[in-house]
């Protein structure tokens, strides 16, 4: 499976907040944001059915550390 990059535009303040709880879950942004695509669309599929395809999901993610 290929691995395709993607740029978006947000607001400093949010990035700023992304990477607090990227850092709090003990992950990058980067990784952060692909858990939370992967929540999107495992909600998604949960709602109105399988889309074709297959993801992994642990693949490009760290796990979150555990929190005491």
């Amino acid at each position: 499976m290929a691995v395709k990059s993607v740029s978006i535009r947000l607001e400093e303040e949010m990035l700023e907040k992304i990477g607090y709880v990227a850092d709090y879950e003990g992950r990058s942004v980067n990784s952060h944001i692909l858990v939370l695509i992967r929540d999107n669309i495992k909600a998604f599929e949960a709602e109105h059915g399988v889309i074709d395809g297959e993801i992994d999901s642990a693949l490009n993610v760290k796990p979150a550390r555990k929190h005491k």
